[in-house]
């Protein structure tokens, strides 16, 4: 498997009974990342930032890292 880190930002949107991921957004850096974040964090109930690792052949993501986050957010699975 060949992976790479790659940094994501997740909007959380109110759902009955908590919050659901919105659409995720790509950023270069974790610093980019936690721009974006931060950026985004007066717009939805929750904001989170992640360093996660992609298997470059079939695209899965594994080992989500916290950056940063606002608000109410879920947790990630984690493999």
């Amino acid at each position: 498997m060949m992976a790479a880190e790659k940094f994501i930002v997740l909007p959380y949107r109110k759902v009955r009974g908590g919050v659901a991921p919105g659409e995720m957004r790509q950023a270069s850096s974790a610093a980019s990342a936690e721009k974006i974040a931060t950026a985004m964090s007066g717009r939805f109930p929750g904001v989170a930032a992640y360093a996660v690792q992609v298997d470059e052949e079939t695209g899965d993501m594994s080992s989500p890292r916290l950056l940063i986050k606002f608000g109410e957010t879920a947790d990630l699975p984690s493999d």
